[in-house]
């Protein structure tokens, strides 16, 4: 079958042993083989609908039509499979891009519809508006102040009660009034002492006997 309009989805890997070259692709949007041998197309195929299984052809499918159309005696079954797979793989892969990237010739230009003004006016907050459970900034402010009032007033307080201590355990004051000393006869007080050694004469017993003295 003639290869006009093969769109290749793989690339041409080579069934080892021999000197031919597998490649899979699209012709008229279906599934399609083709043999190569140098740059010479041996031979082209494509798959019906009831080949197609999974959206990908049967792959034993594939290989019997590459025995058929090379003719190598004793060729190994299996190679032609491993060749298969690994282009039933990059096929798939590539047809998968090809829907997401879908060419400029495929896309339509969508127009957005407009929506009228009116519809897009919205009220505006004026100034900064204050969420629930937010404090402003003065607010921060205020509490930073208070607080730093609070500790001032506490040191100045603290410090006076030290001096208040240190001032009492230095300085005893007292209101207590203290007797007064009996002043006396002084000619009395000094007749009890020598004027001469300045020993007491004032004895209660005799120093010789130990009886008590009459005064």
């Amino acid at each position: 079958m003639s290869e006009k309009g093969f769109e290749p989805l793989s690339s041409q890997l080579g069934i080892a042993g021999t000197s031919y070259r597998i490649q899979l692709g699209l012709i008229n949007d279906k599934w399609a083989s083709r043999l190569l041998k140098g740059n010479t197309v041996i031979d082209s195929y494509i798959y019906k609908d009831e080949d197609v299984e999974s959206g990908f052809p049967n792959q034993n499918l594939i290989v019997g039509w590459v025995i058929r159309t090379v003719a190598i005696p004793n060729i190994n079954p299996h190679q032609i499979m491993k060749t298969t797979q690994a282009l039933v793989k990059q096929a798939i892969e590539k047809k998968e891009q090809k829907k997401v990237m879908a060419p400029i010739s495929e896309t339509r230009a969508i127009e957005l519809e407009k929506v009228p003004d009116s519809e897009l006016k919205r009220p505006k907050a004026t100034g900064w508006v204050k969420e629930e459970g937010m404090k402003s900034v003065q607010e921060i402010e205020d509490e930073k102040r208070k607080a730093f009032q609070e500790r001032l007033t506490a040191k100045k307080e603290e410090e006076r009660i030290k001096m208040q201590n240190s001032t009492s355990t230095t300085t005893v004051h007292t209101t207590r009034q203290l007797h007064s000393i009996p002043k006396g006869d002084s000619k009395e007080q000094s007749s009890k002492f020598c004027p001469n050694c300045g020993k007491d004469l004032d004895f209660k017993f005799c120093p010789y006997c130990g009886k008590p003295l009459p005064h």
